[in-house]
């Protein structure tokens, strides 16, 4: 065991930052415009306060929980982020390890470093795949096959991103379009990548998402796979309701790591919102912002069925490979237990909208 292993998740980060270079940490730690999103999204987490309950016999914890019929040991689960081999040289198949060694749930990132086919030999696990549907329709189709030819169990559909949010650092930092694994050979790309403004990742985009993009496509989604579909980026109770007409198996809340429309609500506070439109219909997952056990905890006290992390994870990777992102998902793991038992709640049954107080409930309270 080595000395000193970072103690949570901001110890990875500090790690992570003095491991990668400047761009590629940037790219993964930054967000749109201003980064209010971005800053909100952890500080929004900090404006809810719990209610712990005492006295109640603490001494098992149970933590498991299911997510569309699949038994996970806790409800944190790994959010899709792209480009692993920019943290550490397996790439995501040293993520889907420390997924499967935690018995957790990963989201293969469309924009992997490693091929579908590598990811999925590389070990037993329940996985999901997160697509974006690109103006070439047939290239998403032919990924969607491929995943779940592979033994992915659910589609998640990123739908915040008909166009590319604008994030300044990788403007300045000319950051460029990695090497996206999955699409060799299915595509080919307009090699003057360098002309005109703005980063290259960004003339990447503007030449394979497509902002036509609509709730039809939905539909088409689910006319070429029998794979649940989950639509990744609802922040209103308006999408959330047509999210379940359209047949979505569940409902991500998520701003893209505030990566897309800054200024768009933090996660968690929109979080509510979302559960009640949905009003148990499909599950309601949330990412964006989780730093500790305690973050898990008041997502699941909010509605949350299960949470996604997405750059904690690439935190741990990039500081100390696939046991990194093993240790942090062991970590929040550990907080979220301890939580739990200091709140007085045996299991994820018993973690309910009165064990938060929230800046809204703190508000009515002086009405």
């Amino acid at each position: 065991m080595e000395d000193n292993l970072p103690v949570n998740v901001r110890e990875y980060q500090e790690l992570a930052k003095k491991a990668l270079p400047k761009m590629h940490y940037d790219y993964m730690n930054g967000g749109a415009e201003d980064e209010y999103t971005l800053r909100e999204n952890v500080a929004a987490y900090g404006r809810i306060l719990l209610r712990p309950r005492v006295l109640i016999d603490v001494s098992k914890i149970d933590m498991s929980t299911t997510l569309l019929g699949y038994n996970i040991p806790s409800p944190i689960i790994v959010a899709p982020t792209g480009t692993h081999k920019l943290a550490t040289p397996e790439g995501e198949v040293a993520t889907a390890r420390a997924a499967a060694a935690c018995n957790t749930i990963m989201v293969l990132s469309f924009s992997s470093s490693c091929k579908i086919e590598e990811v999925a030999s590389s070990c037993d696990a329940i996985r999901f795949y997160q697509l974006y549907v690109y103006k070439r329709r047939d290239v998403s189709a032919t990924l969607v096959r491929r995943a779940e030819s592979l033994g992915f169990k659910a589609i998640v559909l990123t739908v915040d991103t008909p166009v590319l949010g604008r994030r300044e650092a990788d403007i300045r930092n000319k950051m460029t379009a990695p090497g996206l694994a999955n699409l060799e050979g299915l595509m080919s790309f307009d090699d003057d990548l360098d002309s005109g403004g703005g980063s290259k990742l960004e003339r990447f985009a503007r030449q394979t998402l497509d902002p036509s993009l609509s709730w039809k496509d939905v539909e088409w989604l689910k006319s070429i796979t029998s794979l649940p579909i989950l639509l990744k980026g609802i922040v209103t109770a308006e999408d959330a309701r047509k999210a379940v007409e359209a047949g979505a198996a569940g409902v991500i809340v998520s701003n893209h790591g505030a990566r897309q429309l800054d200024y768009a609500p933090p996660t968690i506070a929109a979080l509510e919102e979302v559960v009640k439109a949905v009003a148990g219909a499909v599950p309601v997952l949330v990412d964006g912002g989780i730093r500790r056990g305690t973050d898990v905890f008041k997502a699941l006290a909010l509605g949350a069925k299960a949470v996604m992390v997405g750059r904690p994870v690439f935190f741990g990777l990039a500081a100390r490979g696939e046991a990194g992102a093993k240790h942090v998902i062991e970590m929040l793991n550990r907080e979220l237990e301890l939580a739990m038992a200091l709140c007085g709640c045996r299991s994820i049954a018993e973690v309910t909208r009165r064990h938060v107080l929230t800046e809204g409930d703190r508000v009515r309270a002086l009405l």
